[in-house]
């Protein structure tokens, strides 16, 4: 018997608002533990909730982009359980009346596109953070994070690859990224993702038994979970077992998952009502005003950018991985680049210099203008390409002008006929077997030529002219 699986996604957001979601304490991550703090944060008794209306709007911005509806009338509920990281005993949420819902994502994976339903995105606050490092078997709680801006996205059963699971996170997270609602760092938690899996017998419509995966720390990690996780269910049901729905945890050094505790259902969290919070009544006005602030999304903007400056799919894809490199694309090509070679030092060069110095398109002091001027003035034959990575790195270092530093560095392209030829003979003087190869038939040789000169003149040679300098006097001795 064959067997499909079944996925559906939980993603937590952490939101970038400056302050926490009920109080004005700061959500600054790397504050000295339990300093950002203050009675509604730590659950006091008497103390009082007040929503920040920048969790709002960006939830909302959130729920436009993945093709919400978004609730003119919605409400914070209580979710009600006991574990060391809430100190209320009860965490503040979203039950039956999510801010975003009936919404959908088009996922791009292995050359097709599948769309995800999302079921909903709710607003909640985070909890606090258990650290279990501290030393001599104890343990610490840092409400640091308790109450930071937190939104959840629920997708229906729609995934069926762990790959497809990848491609969706991915596509959201640079989603969330275009929208500036969250940095995404997995590593200090701002995004969650967590895995709902079961199994069914191929072309069967009821869903198997599911299972949920959580603290994966990573995109990959998650993946290999998703994939262990199938190939579990599927051995158990063949093997005559029983999945149990349960909650179960990654072992990313073991790659297995296993069971943490049986899962919860909706009634053993008592949801009711928020008492202290008023309703949320988002009316078409606030709608619009979110609507018209949103930026073109990475897809859109991926076609665009094919259909306007006529680039390959693969460029396109690349250069709108992040809304910095999209924005620094499109500013060097309005500066008067030309697009594919824009395309190609920004891919290329650029990007291996941002890595290198572990900074995102956009942070350094180079300009978009900077680079169309470099561009130009190789296309002018004013610097060759070789000398163009060299100005490119001190542009990168210092932000100044492609033509200050060659002036500054004395790049200048020689294109000069006779101190090129004068180059070229010095150099077929002093590389005689390769010139006798090359009367013999050897035209292949010319390429070691060719480089000895471009050695000699410490790369300023105007190649193409060399070139054809090279075969003028190639020809003579022939």
């Amino acid at each position: 018997m064959e067997f499909e699986a079944v996925i559906g996604m939980e993603v937590h957001v952490e939101l970038n608002s400056k302050s926490k979601v009920f109080c004005p304490c700061s959500t600054n991550f790397h504050a000295p533990a339990n300093t950002n703090v203050c009675p509604v944060c730590l659950g006091m008794p008497g103390s009082l909730p007040v929503m920040n209306k920048d969790m709002v709007d960006k939830s909302v911005a959130v729920g436009l982009a993945l093709n919400c509806t978004i609730s003119r009338w919605s409400k914070m509920d209580r979710k009600n359980y006991f574990y060391p990281d809430l100190a209320k005993n009860y965490q503040i949420s979203q039950y039956d009346l999510p801010l975003c819902y009936s919404g959908y994502m088009d996922v791009e994976s292995d050359g097709h596109v599948r769309r995800v339903g999302i079921t909903r995105a709710h607003m909640e606050e985070d909890t606090a953070r258990n650290t279990h490092t501290i030393g001599n078997g104890e343990s610490g709680v840092d409400f640091n994070r308790s109450g930071v801006p937190l939104l959840e996205i629920v997708t229906e059963p729609d995934i069926r690859s762990a790959q497809e699971a990848f491609d969706y996170l991915t596509q959201l997270k640079q989603i969330l990224q275009y929208l500036n609602v969250s940095d995404c760092n997995m590593e200090e938690g701002s995004l969650r993702a967590e895995a709902n899996i079961s199994v069914r017998p191929k072309g069967s419509t009821p869903f198997g038994t599911k299972t949920e995966v959580k603290n994966v720390a990573s995109f990959s990690g998650t993946m290999k979970a998703i994939d262990f996780e199938i190939k579990r269910q599927i051995q158990v049901i063949r093997d005559g077992g029983t999945i149990v729905q349960e909650t179960r945890g990654w072992d990313a050094d073991r790659g297995i998952t296993f069971s943490q505790r049986m899962k919860e259902s909706a009634h053993d969290y008592r949801y009711f009502p928020e008492p202290d919070l008023v309703p949320i009544v988002v009316d078409e006005a606030w709608e619009l005003r979110i609507h018209e602030q949103q930026p073109e999304l990475p897809n859109p903007r991926k076609h665009r950018f094919e259909a306007d400056y006529g680039i390959p799919a693969y460029d396109a894809m690349v250069l709108t991985l992040t809304k910095s490199m999209a924005d620094f694309f499109e500013a060097t090509v309005a500066a008067g680049a030309d697009a594919k070679k824009a395309a190609n030092w920004i891919m290329g060069d650029l990007q291996a210099l941002c890595s290198e110095a572990k900074r995102e398109l956009g942070e350094e002091v180079l300009s978009p203008a900077h680079l169309a001027e470099m561009i130009r003035m190789i296309d002018a034959g004013e610097i060759s390409g070789k000398i163009a990575k060299e100005v490119l790195a001190e542009m990168f270092a210092s932000g100044k002008a492609p033509k200050t530093i060659v002036e500054e560095k004395g790049l200048v392209q020689i294109s000069d006929s006779d101190a090129l030829r004068e180059s070229i003979c010095q150099v077929l003087a002093d590389n005689t077997p390769q010139v006798e190869q090359y009367k013999a038939g050897k035209e292949r040789v010319i390429g070691f030529l060719v480089g000895q000169v471009m050695k000699a003149t410490q790369g300023k040679a105007n190649p193409q002219m060399v070139n054809e300098l090279l075969k003028e006097e190639l020809s003579k001795l022939s």
